[in-house]
Formats: C-alpha cells, sequence, structure tokens
C-alpha cells in the first residue's frame, strides 16, 4: 500500500485545518501523526481513510502497483478510534461474528481472538455493558487482526490503564508486519516505535492579519 499527498488542505467553513501538505506513506513502515488535542490529527487520518474529502490538493492510493480507487479503499483498510462505534446490541462473540463477514482475520478464527484480547471471560456479555477499557481493546482487536494492508489507529490507548498498553504494544508488533501503520497520537508511548513522524502543526495556516482603517 503506498498513499501520496499533493499539496493537500483541509478547512471547515474559513478556518483552514491544515494546508499544502504534501507527504508520502508506504507498506512496511509505521508513521506517527502527531499533534496537541485540535491540530488536525483525527482530521487527516478520516481524510486517508476516504471517510472525509480534501478541501484542496490531492490523495492517491496504490497497492501492488494498482491504483484503488477511495469508494473501494475500505476494502483495504483497518480503523480503530475513540469516535468509532460498536454495535452494543451484541454479544462480543456476535460482534466478532458480524465483523469477519466483512473483514478476514490474520492467522487466527473468530473463535480465537477472544482469547487474544483477554476477553474470554465476556464472550457471552452484551458490548453494551463493556468498560470504556474494554471496549477500546475490542476496537483494536478487531483493527490490528484484520486482514489489511492499511491500519489507521487514532489515540489507541484512550482508556486503556498500564495492562491494556502494555497489551496494545505487543500486539501491534505483532501485527505490523508487511502493512502501512498511521498513528494519530501525542503520547510517546503510542508512537515512539514509529519510523517516520509528521507533525501536523507544521502545516497549519494562519490567515492574513485584516488591515484596520
Amino acid at each position: 500500500m503506498r498513499i501520496k499527498l499533493s499539496s493537500l488542505g483541509k478547512r471547515f467553513n474559513y478556518e483552514w485545518i491544515f494546508r499544502n501538505l504534501s507527504y508520502e506513506f508506504v507498506s512496511g513502515k509505521a508513521y506517527a501523526i502527531l499533534g496537541h488535542n485540535g491540530s488536525g490529527k483525527s482530521t487527516l487520518l478520516s481524510i486517508l481513510s476516504g471517510f472525509q474529502l480534501p478541501s484542496e490538493g490531492s490523495i492517491s492510493y496504490s497497492l501492488n502497483g494498482k491504483d484503488v480507487p477511495v469508494d473501494e479503499l475500505y476494502r483495504s483498510l483497518s480503523l480503530a478510534a475513540p469516535y468509532q462505534d460498536l454495535l452494543e446490541e451484541f454479544t462480543l462473540e456476535e460482534m466478532i461474528q458480524f465483523h469477519t463477514r466483512f473483514k478476514t482475520l490474520r492467522g487466527i478464527t473468530p473463535q480465537q481472538l477472544p482469547d487474544l484480547l483477554q476477553l474470554q471471560a465476556a464472550k457471552h456479555k452484551l458490548v453494551r455493558d463493556f468498560s470504556s477499557g474494554m471496549r477500546q481493546r475490542l476496537k483494536l482487536g478487531l483493527a490490528l487482526y484484520s486482514e489489511s494492508p492499511l491500519l489507521l489507529l487514532d489515540e489507541p490507548t484512550t482508556n486503556l490503564d498500564q495492562a491494556g498498553v502494555a497489551w496494545y504494544l505487543e500486539h501491534l508488533e505483532r501485527n505490523r508486519q508487511n502493512r502501512l501503520v498511521i498513528i494519530g497520537s501525542n503520547v510517546p508511548h503510542e508512537y515512539s516505535f514509529c519510523d517516520e513522524q509528521l507533525p501536523i502543526n507544521e502545516f497549519h495556516h494562519k490567515a492574513p492579519e485584516r488591515k484596520r482603517g
């Protein structure tokens, strides 16, 4: 998977979130998009995932040398983010079964995933009754263990305790080979292993001051 950004910009109303962003992401590497809260990390990840369109510039995707249309990108990506919803009416087992109707898992069966999530005891529990940490582990597990060349993680250790952070680092290391991994974060332990860092604030655009008089 290869993603190329050319003079990319995004604005809401008259406010530019970022502008003039040219960059290239390639498979086999992990990238960190860095910035303070509200800096545009989640917005850029949303554009990379095809959920939002840029306001200017262009973005192109290719897989094994072939162009991937943005409306088919969902087939090639997995995403975990705080704003991502889970189907709360499902049990954990049902949630995994539903997910695997659309995504193949990486080298494991759906029956093995609860053990890997350390949620075996919650297999028949409704997702609505999960703690925030259990929900985050489920989101991460579904993304990490899906067979997809593009893995996008936004603030991946949100709601995780120290043991949860260790779980995240271990299972990401198991599942990052031969993938393009992009992480939006401002917490060093979430991205310290990344090969490259992209500080989004370097592409902030300040509007010119109006002249008085």
